[in-house]
């Protein structure tokens, strides 16, 4: 799959790249194309037998994800967003839906229980407000998002492995997807920056009034 899509795209040979198991596998510090890679997002659906975990493949350009993949092998759904283009589900277009308030969102997180104290406050200051909190899917969460199914996901305490994938599939289905403070998710893509002690904190919305919303709810400083 790596292979085809690198050939659809003719960018140069690219052999640095990021992983969950492996960590940083480059010979530089520094590398302007990196692959990054996480095989199972959502090792405890995975282990428990719930088909909702999911295979996250993204490329960076100068630390900007390019191209963004979530895969899910037994439902054998793949998600594809490359930036610039619109993201498809299984070689189909796909779109967020509207939902202009908090009041009519489903609102999905992993588990707020692997909050910090802090964060799980202020995700409750959100969650009382939306019309339901639903939990467990973790990547596929934002694949629901993407295909117009879910309105809201939020989660704490990831890293660069857990979501840049999940960046041109939002974007390119219409969605908005930043940190708790609405700020762009970044990363640079070296050596020394990864992994992180706190993590990071990723607010998804499929509609961009919905976002605005969810982050001056949350009061994350």
């Amino acid at each position: 799959m790596l292979i085809q899509i690198w050939k659809s795209l003719e960018w140069p040979h690219v052999g640095q790249y990021l992983g969950e198991e492996s960590g940083w596998r480059c010979k530089e510090q520094f590398a302007d194309y990196v692959w990054v890679l996480d095989p199972i997002d959502g090792t405890e659906s995975f282990i428990t037998g719930k088909p909702l975990f999911g295979t996250l493949i993204a490329l960076l350009h100068k630390g900007k994800p390019v191209v963004g993949i979530i895969d899910q092998p037994i439902l054998r759904e793949r998600w594809i967003g490359i930036s610039g283009k619109r993201t498809t589900l299984n070689g189909e277009e796909v779109s967020t839906r509207n939902c202009e308030t908090l009041l009519h969102a489903y609102l999905y997180t992993t588990s707020p229980h692997h909050f910090s104290e802090d964060a799980e406050v202020a995700f409750a200051r959100v969650g009382f407000k939306a019309k339901a909190q639903l939990y467990g899917c973790d990547c596929y969460a934002y694949a629901l998002l993407a295909s117009g199914f879910v309105d809201l996901v939020m989660d704490f305490g990831l890293e660069p492995f857990d979501f840049l994938a999940l960046i041109p599939v939002v974007e390119g289905a219409g969605g908005v997807i930043t940190d708790w403070k609405g700020h762009h998710l970044q990363w640079e893509p070296a050596s020394h920056s990864c992994p992180t002690a706190e993590g990071f904190t990723v607010l998804a919305a499929g509609d961009k009034e919905l976002h605005r919303q969810a982050v001056d709810a949350l009061q994350w400083t």
